[in-house]
């Protein structure tokens, strides 16, 4: 793929995955959470690019570093997501302002890396970016999911429902 496609689908990816963020979303217990950001990491390892070849050596400890923030940005983001359950027994989510701020501080990190790469001659295409951003995605998905998964689960069925207390007046 070209640069400017990948640029797109990076700009699409970020625009879907922050507008989900910051609305309440119903987490579902599907298996499946993994696929958008496995399709992105898949998609940047095919694309040439992803090293530079003049600076290898250096290229692949500024590679190392933009996936330690990856994963530290996403492991944030997980964890700083409110998680609650609907009477119904739904689980839902939602960012917070801590998520906004660690969002935030991960895109800071990135542009410093970025920036500090290009002073050294390091070339960095889209591909290193998707990569991030893929590391990313699955990091605070599987958090996500391992939250949601240690949610006691609520009462909310007709056959669940406890029963209410007596009124005092039927007390008395």
């Amino acid at each position: 793929m070209s640069g400017l496609v990948n640029a797109l689908l990076i700009i699409a990816v970020v625009a879907v995955v922050v507008v989900r963020q910051c609305s309440a979303r119903r987490i579902s217990d599907d298996r499946r959470w993994w696929i958008l950001p496995g399709i992105l990491l898949v998609m940047s390892l095919r694309e040439p690019g992803l090293m530079d070849v003049h600076h290898e050596a250096l290229s692949v400890v500024v590679l190392g570093a933009e996936l330690t923030v990856g994963l530290v940005t996403g492991a944030g983001w997980g964890w700083t997501a409110r998680l609650w359950r609907e009477p119904d027994g739904s689980l839902w989510s939602k960012g917070t302002k801590a998520t906004v701020f660690v969002w935030t501080g991960g895109l800071v990190l990135r542009a410093a890396l970025y920036g500090a790469a290009a002073l050294m001659g390091i070339h960095q295409g889209s591909a290193a970016l998707m990569t991030a951003l893929a590391v990313t995605l699955l990091v605070r998905s599987g958090v996500l999911m391992r939250r949601a998964r240690q949610m006691r689960p609520a009462y909310g069925g007709a056959a669940d429902v406890m029963p209410s207390r007596q009124a005092w007046k039927d007390c008395v």
